[in-house]
């Protein structure tokens, strides 16, 4: 049986494949139409997964969408009506949209799928999808679910229970028990911040989460004029500060500004006493770092509070449930600094979130909502890792290189190839990692990749200037033997987590190793760090192993191959467009290596 899953119109289009109940294929439009973020309609994603399966559209059973279009346009429609005239430039930009091509999503999905049964198009709602996402890829056969974004259709909030059927035995079920409404909402709060700290919203709002260690929290007095915790786990916006219910422009009020000073400018330069204490930039402003030390300090008192609710959320989901597992999806979800915390202090045992925990992730959690509770079949899956996307094979790259007329060096031997890229390395160069299939998610997994040598205090400033030309304040990913990490991390069991494969979680970095992987470290001590086993990635291990053994530390810089604004590259000619349009000194694609000295 073969299921399609799709998610668009919003942010983060995607589809997914399962062939009965296993995942076989799932990645986002981006990839494809390198439009970052792209929400259009995923063509080439449903191409994709059809031809990584093998089949044809009249092959498949059931297409899934991710969400009740109508009830969110009758969400649409009643916040417009209820803050009319404020939201009239809004509603009718919405309404525009929706008449398009919103409102007839079935009829889209039926003219482009035309093979497949009518009666065989369904919808599952955005929150129980999200919550199908998780649990359904996790290893669990029972859990608490929190599912937290920005808005589905009403809901922004649940808090439920989930069991599953292994082998036939039991019932697969999900109940949302409790949910939260629009407009109050964890994921358009942080949005809100992220807008008013200028970078963009649905885009920026890890950048406020890197920026926030760079601050301190001493705003939280203020944050929390704007959102009401309660004891219950829930939460309350106070809606004079923002204006994101009626307008499409603007997400905070004239009162959040009176509250927190005027908003950042976009793109303006970023250095604070915590990024240079020691103010010899050669154009140090004095007034400038402290007017950017007041936005991060801002951007940390926003993080704490959504490290806090989203605490008090899983509090509240472990008295409702019992479980001693939770599974989290929505965007928010994929907060890794929060994430942490709720492994290191919250009440369960083992946390799971599977690594396209935002809106994407509904196309899966769509296919597996009706393959498991709707069809009633029992579950065979368990995510292990994320690679199931796009992959090109060795004849497939030659042919790209050879058209191009691209030197390179062909390297059949494993060990000599992986030897020349820990060589690279060590010689303080930077290598960009190409191989297999491309991950599911917003993380590279160390098949997009671009890697490094962490020991090197300058090697941060080097890849994030030189080559990923971003912001200087954005942290780099450790990736670190499953084994060895324990010695460079607090993690209490990391071959039982899941979250740090996937890269969905910061730690503490052992205080002893700080000065030994200085730019893999963030500022207070912490990495997003990912682990890594032989058998999920052998190539990717072995390079880590073998850079191991030559200096001692297990652990490589690891961000994702893509310059700035631009999607995780996905086929040969994309990685060597990013290769050759960057300070990257070695591309290793599948058996092939490319240096710019040829």
């Amino acid at each position: 049986m073969y299921i399609l899953g799709v998610s668009c119109f919003y942010h983060d289009s995607a589809a997914a494949l399962l062939r009965d109940g296993e995942l076989i294929a799932a990645a986002d439009e981006e990839r494809f139409s390198r439009i970052k973020h792209d929400s259009g309609f995923p063509h080439l994603a449903i191409d994709y997964c059809l031809r990584q399966a093998g089949i044809q559209a009249a092959d498949l059973d059931y297409v899934v969408f991710y969400e009740k279009p109508l009830l969110k346009f009758d969400r649409i429609l009643r916040s417009g009506f209820a803050t009319f005239p404020k939201s009239w430039l809004v509603f009718r930009e919405a309404l525009i949209t929706w008449m398009n091509e919103k409102l007839w999503i079935k009829a889209i999905l039926q003219e482009t799928l035309h093979e497949v049964p009518r009666d065989r198009f369904l919808f599952v709602e955005h929150h129980l999808s999200h919550a199908a996402s998780a649990f359904f890829a996790s290893p669990y056969e029972d859990a608490a679910v929190i599912t937290i974004d920005g808005v589905g259709e009403w809901t922004t909030t649940t808090v439920g229970k989930a069991t599953a059927a292994w082998n036939g035995q039991g019932e697969n079920h999900i109940e949302l028990l409790e949910e939260l409404r629009f407009p109050h909402s964890l994921g358009l709060l942080y949005s809100a911040f992220t807008a008013f700290l200028g970078f963009r919203v649905n885009n920026g709002e890890y950048k406020v989460m890197g920026m926030a260690p760079y601050g301190e929290p001493r705003y939280v007095d203020k944050v929390e004029k704007t959102i009401r915790l309660n004891g219950d786990g829930s939460f309350h916006l106070d809606m004079d500060y923002f204006e994101f219910q009626h307008s499409a422009e603007r997400t905070f009020s004239d009162k959040f500004v009176q509250l927190f000073g005027p908003p950042r400018v976009s793109e303006s330069e970023f250095y604070t006493y915590t990024t240079n204490p020691e103010r010899d930039l050669p154009n140090w402003d004095e007034e400038k770092a402290r007017t950017n030390q007041h936005y991060a300090d801002i951007a940390a008192s926003i993080q704490v509070v959504t490290e806090e609710t989203m605490l008090n959320l899983a509090r509240h989901a472990h008295e409702l449930t019992g479980s001693k597992n939770l599974c989290m999806a929505g965007g928010v979800a994929l907060n890794s600094v929060a994430n942490g915390r709720i492994l290191r202090e919250g009440p369960f045992e083992s946390v799971y979130v599977q690594p396209a925990a935002g809106d994407s992730g509904g196309a899966l959690g769509a296919a597996l909502y009706v393959h498991h509770v709707l069809l009633k079949q029992p579950r065979r899956f368990v995510m292990e890792h994320a690679y199931w996307g796009e992959g090109f094979d060795n004849d497939q790259i030659r042919s790209f290189l050879d058209t191009a007329g691209i030197a390179y060096e062909f390297v059949e031997d494993e060990s000599r190839l992986i030897g020349q890229v820990v060589d690279t390395m060590l010689a303080g160069n930077v290598v960009s990692l190409y191989q297999g299939r491309g991950e599911w998610g917003p993380r590279a997994l160390g098949n997009r990749s671009i890697l490094a040598d962490p020991r090197r205090h300058d090697m941060k400033e080097i890849v994030n200037t030189k080559i990923k030309f971003r912001e200087p304040f954005r942290p780099f990913a450790p990736v670190v033997l499953e084994e060895a990490a324990s010695d460079y991390f607090e993690l209490q069991n990391p071959a039982k987590e899941y979250m740090p494969r996937f890269m969905l979680m910061v730690a503490p970095v052992q205080k002893d190793k700080w000065d030994v992987i200085p730019a893999t470290t963030h500022v207070g001590g912490t990495g997003r760090l990912q682990t890594i086993r032989r058998e999920w990635n052998p190539r990717y291990y072995g390079i880590v192993e073998q850079f191991g053994q030559a200096t001692g530390v297990p652990v490589v810089l690891n961000t994702s191959f893509n310059l700035r604004g631009e999607p995780i590259v996905n086929t040969p000619a994309n990685a060597y467009n990013t290769f050759s349009n960057s300070g990257i000194d070695l591309l290793a694609m599948g058996n092939f290596l490319v240096r710019k000295a040829d």
